[in-house]
């Protein structure tokens, strides 16, 4: 019987457990279950509900049981930025807030009097945007200053989940590199810089790196779920799991890891906080084996999803499939710029859309499939000028492109994608997150040794299809 491995991908809209096990030589897969998350609204914030998030992880491991395959291993991946703190007893301080919600407007103006952008950058090499953890707790400290007097632990999300399923404290380095705290060269809290803000250094937890064994499920969490098993820290951060799982051994792909955010870069050895990249953007986020993932956030699918929402709401229900193919059908031209902070939270998505083509004086999308051709049109156009970018600040050509993730599914923006960069784009896998997250947990126990065989296995595993630009000859 192989060893199974038990992936936990927690995205903003959805969750899923995923068991892996290598056969032959190739990574197989068995979704076991899929929940739905979200942030709600909770006394005037827009907040996650974390208890509702447990008892999903733990429904999800007992569904282990059910069929009998007993995993290992687990590991639990999410986005990044949030946080929880915990009081002495190991109560949650204050509402679960996320990054989507208002709290950190005018944060980084205080943040910018301890330190400025340009060093800020320079110090920690992560690219500025309005919910970064620092300016989160900056915040908390403005508005809940009780909080950070109380509190004792500070965790990401997950390390949360995983402290609730082992019991064991830690922050996990690719994870923690989101909150803009990091020292990048020492893989670990600038402390320094944490004090500076004036934010309790002692509630910071070790940092530790993914591919470790963290513990075991405590007691009660195995009796829930009719089993022990170690957990086993993957790269935590949704996009370095990602990451991982890019079926390309080539250093110098460009990747787009595809979601409700879509994240453009390439891999690093070390990192690149130069002038340059602060001007561009972009950041430098914490990878598997210490690596680099030198990226650039865009506001990716997140802007469908809300679309689709919408409209199910008006009694239109499209799925994504059939949105991407009516918008493939529009001749609509006009394009909004997808990473404007009025999209990050507009109350109706649609009448953003709707606002920003008619103040800049181009035809307004009315159907759906003319406001889902304008999303498509305009992440395709920020994936072109990010790649350009990206040429600029590393100065090599990139002429190949990996769209990895759930976003990958999205037929027509890969076309449009391959056209505004210029590059040949390679597609899938669509797991991606999950993939890379069972594949820590293989080389955590000795089944993969390196990043390289991880890759190898990937592509060996999973499909995945050439797109190419009307420059690019065919083959």
């Amino acid at each position: 019987m192989p060893n199974y491995y038990l992936a936990i991908d927690i995205g903003a809209s959805s969750g899923r457990h995923i068991l892996f096990w290598l056969e032959n030589g190739q990574m197989r897969m068995e979704e076991v279950y899929r929940f739905p998350n979200g942030m709600e609204e909770q006394n005037g914030s827009l907040c996650w509900n974390y208890p509702a998030v447990e008892q999903h992880i733990l429904t999800g491991m007992r569904r282990c049981t059910e069929i009998g395959k007993i995993p290992v291993s687990v590991g639990i991946d999410t986005w990044g930025v949030d946080f929880v703190l915990l009081d002495a007893q190991d109560n949650v301080l204050g509402e679960t807030v996320g990054y989507r919600d208002r709290r950190t407007e005018g944060m980084d103006v205080l943040v910018s009097e301890v330190i400025p952008l340009e060093k800020l950058y320079a110090r920690t090499g992560i690219q500025k945007a309005a919910y970064n953890t620092i300016y989160q707790l900056m915040a908390v400290k403005q508005t809940s200053p009780e909080q950070l007097s109380n509190a004792k632990t500070f965790l990401m999300v997950p390390d949360y989940f995983h402290w609730k399923l082992c019991g064991v404290k830690a922050n996990e380095y690719t994870e923690a590199t989101t909150t803009q705290l990091i020292d990048p060269a020492a893989c670990d809290w600038d402390r320094e810089l944490i004090e500076r803000l004036g934010y309790p250094v002692e509630i910071f937890q070790k940092v530790v790196q993914p591919g470790t064994v963290l513990g075991e499920l405590t007691d009660a969490v195995s009796e829930t779920v009719g089993y022990r098993c170690k957990v086993v820290l993957p790269a935590a951060h949704d996009t370095a799991s990602a990451i991982l799982a890019m079926p390309s051994t080539d250093p110098d792909t460009v990747y787009i890891s595809s979601g409700t955010w879509s994240l453009l870069g390439v891999e690093l050895d070390a990192p690149d906080c130069g002038d340059s990249s602060r001007r561009n953007n972009f950041t430098n986020e914490g990878g598997f084996l210490r690596k680099i993932c030198y990226l650039t956030n865009i506001m990716g699918l997140w802007m469908i999803q809300s679309l689709k929402k919408e409209l199910w709401e008006q009694g239109i229900e499209l799925d994504f499939a059939e949105l991407c193919a009516l918008a493939e059908k529009e001749s609509i031209l006009s394009i909004v710029p997808c990473n404007h902070n009025r999209f990050l939270s507009p109350d109706s998505m649609i009448e953003e859309i709707q606002r920003t083509c008619a103040e800049s004086g181009q035809m307004v999308p009315q159907t759906p499939a003319q406001l889902a051709a304008v999303v498509y049109r305009s992440l395709a156009a920020c994936y072109g000028e990010a790649v350009s970018q990206l040429r600029e600040s590393r100065g090599k050509p990139y002429n190949a492109l990996s769209i990895i993730g759930g976003g990958s599914n999205a037929a027509y923006l890969n076309r449009l994608t391959a056209e505004a960069t210029g590059c040949t784009v390679y597609v899938g896998p669509g797991e991606a997150t999950a993939i890379g997250n069972a594949a820590a947990q293989m080389f955590c126990f000795g089944e993969l040794n390196s990043v390289s065989e991880v890759r190898r296995c990937v592509r060996h595993s999973f499909d995945v299809t050439v797109v190419q630009n009307s420059k690019t000859r065919k083959h």
